[in-house]
Formats: C-alpha cells, sequence, structure tokens
C-alpha cells in the first residue's frame, strides 16, 4: 500500500508491505540522528563519545525556585523506565522525522522535547515497538501538544491485546492497555501491518514479526493475554517489532524498543531482510534485565560479536549485568545513553 497521495498528515510517508521472504531493496540514506527523548537514565555529566552528542546541563530552559538565589533554577531533562527516540534520516538533501515509541508517563517526552527545543510539529510518523504502556504513554501527551492531526501511527495488529504479568508466588498484575478509542478520536490514522513495510520513500524498514531463529531467546514468560474469554499465555509478544536504517557506505542502525523478539533474533533478521548487509549501529532495549534472562548474556554476547557492530548502545530494560558485560566485550562500540543524547550516525 502506497500513502503518498493521502490526507495532508501523511505527506511524504510510503509505506509498503513487503514478503518477508524475499530480499528487501532497503535504499541507502546519507545520515541518521537519533535523539533519545526518554530512557531510565539521565546523566548531565556525560561528555561526547564517538557518535553521541550529550545534553548539556543546565543549557535548556530554567524554572523559577523560591529558593535558589536569583529566583531560578536549570530545569533538566526527565528520566522514567521507559524509552522514545526521535529519529531524522536525511536523503538526497530531504530530511524526514518521526518518534519511535513515546514513553511511560502522559508528559515525560513532551516535556524532554520542550527542554531540547523540538517541536513536536515536526513529527512525520509514530512508530510504536509494541503496545506495552512503558512505550506508549507518552501518546496522552502528544495528543493535547498537537491538538487534531491526522499523524499516522504505525503497529503490529496485537498491539490493542489485554494483557498481564503472572510472576511466581505473586497476584496477577494487568497491564495497561493504549485505548484505539482515544487515539482514532484524537485524529491519528493507525496503520496496523504484521509484515515488515516501508516509510519515506525506502528509507525506513519496519520489521513487523520478527522470525525467532535463536531458540534460546525466550520472549517475555510471564505474559499474559485476554483472549477467547480468558487469560492465556502470551510470551511471545509477537508485536514486539524493530526499525531498520541502512546508511550509506556504514551498514544497517537497527533500532529495538524492548527486544521482547531477542536482540540476536532482531538483528540476524534485519541482516537477512537487507541481504546480508552489515551491522554498523545496535541501540534500543535489549531485554536481558533480571534472572530469567541474565543467564543468557554470555551467548547473546557471543553472537553479537559474529555481526561486530560499530556502535552498540544498549538502553531501558537492558539490564545492568548486561551493560557492563557489553563495555567489557565491546570496548570501541559500547556507548552509554542518557536522557537528551543525539546519535550522529
Amino acid at each position: 500500500m502506497c500513502l503518498d497521495d493521502g490526507p495532508p498528515g501523511l505527506a511524504g510517508l510510503v509505506l509498503h508491505d513487503v514478503e518477508p521472504a524475499i530480499e528487501i531493496d532497503l535504499e541507502p540514506v546519507d545520515s541518521v540522528v537519533v535523539t533519545t527523548l526518554m530512557d531510565n537514565v539521565t546523566d548531565g555529566l556525560m561528555t561526547d563519545h564517538g557518535p553521541a552528542r550529550r545534553y548539556v546541563f543546565g543549557s535548556g530552559p530554567r524554572r523559577a525556585s523560591a529558593t535558589m538565589t536569583g529566583g531560578q533554577v536549570p530545569d533538566g531533562l526527565i528520566a522514567e523506565h521507559g524509552f522514545s527516540v526521535l529519529i531524522t534520516v536525511t536523503k538526497g538533501g530531504r530530511e524526514h522525522r518521526f518518534l519511535f515509541d513515546t514513553g511511560t508517563s502522559p508528559d515525560g517526552v513532551t516535556e524532554n522535547m520542550r527542554r531540547l527545543d523540538i517541536d513536536p510539529s515536526s513529527i512525520e510518523a509514530i512508530v510504536c515497538s509494541h503496545g506495552h504502556f512503558d512505550h506508549t504513554t507518552g501518546l496522552d501527551g502528544l495528543i493535547r501538544a498537537l491538538g487534531p492531526v491526522n499523524l499516522p501511527v504505525l503497529i503490529h495488529p496485537h498491539f490493542w491485546r489485554r494483557r498481564r504479568l503472572q510472576l511466581p508466588g505473586r497476584e496477577p498484575r494487568e497491564l495497561a492497555t493504549t485505548s484505539r478509542s482515544a487515539l482514532t478520536g484524537a485524529g491519528f490514522d493507525i496503520i496496523e501491518e504484521r509484515l515488515p513495510s516501508f516509510l519515506f520513500s525506502r528509507s525506513v524498514l519496519i520489521t513487523g514479526e520478527v522470525a525467532r531463529t535463536t531458540g534460546y531467546e525466550p520472549g517475555f514468560p510471564p505474559q499474559q493475554a485476554w483472549l477467547d474469554g480468558g487469560w492465556q499465555p502470551d510470551p511471545l509478544v509477537l508485536d514486539d517489532q524493530a526499525l531498520i536504517i541502512n546508511v550509506r557506505d556504514r551498514g544497517l542502525v537497527v533500532l529495538t524498543g524492548c527486544g521482547h523478539a531477542g536482540v540476536v533474533n532482531i538483528a540476524r533478521y534485519a541482516q537477512r531482510l537487507t541481504g546480508g548487509q552489515p551491522l554498523y549501529a545496535l541501540l534500543g532495549g535489549f531485554h536481558l534485565g533480571g534472572p530469567a534472562f541474565e543467564p543468557l548474556i554470555p551467548r547473546v554476547l557471543d553472537e553479537l560479536a559474529t555481526m561486530n557492530p560499530g556502535v552498540l548502545v544498549p538502553a531501558h530494560c537492558t539490564g545492568w549485568r548486561a551493560q557492563h558485560a557489553m563495555s567489557a566485550r565491546f570496548p570501541a562500540a559500547f556507548i552509554p545513553n542518557s536522557v537528551g543524547t543525539s546519535f550522529r550516525l
């Protein structure tokens, strides 16, 4: 399907279903900038590092304070257990901006955009990695910031599933679910796809469902979904999708939300879809935290080493043990993330 001639809110957006069994001609772009709008960490003392340009604490807006001499204090960035990045792709002198995920609070991402002097109206589309609330709740603040707007929101059909966590020894805990009527009522154009699809004249590839080939990356075992009138196991999180961008003369930039599909599965699938292009950069949540996932760390790192990423930015739900292991195993590629960091790739 092609949306070039659609409503004004879809201008410049191109979306095509593509058959995953066929090698996909993902056109190279000239550059990519990935700006972290939300992550679990903010650190105003980090310095620039390779392609990472850091937000300098105190360089943004200031707010009133009755307890400070002069009555003002720097308005720092917000961190929370959630994820959101602003992606800017440039090809042939033309620039496109879109969001990948929107964080876990209604206003965290829009507040950080304000403090980073980013205009929400410059966003041309929103891609949601999956339906968990720590990646979607910021749609609330965007609705209020943008007003009625025909903005595409690209999701997998399972995005809407009602879900809960069943942890051993604990009562089940239901997860907040995004309201379809709230999004459509706000004017968003909801686009549901299972297969890989393109954005912006074949510049960005959304994976859709990721092939699970490793055999050891388990998805999210405690998850259940309300299906056919009852709670049933839903460990695969099939709506977990990633983004792929091919940077000219460098290789693939792959972005994950939580990585429930498995970071190795995702990276392998990205290379499979694009005919074995080299993995240049891997950024996002890799879901290797906690006792159920930490035993996988050595094997995951061994397999990532075979793909030899030049830039490795674990974020959000990766977990501190995995981050430490990655920094030791890939000292040249590893870059710690922080809210406000822009990666110029």
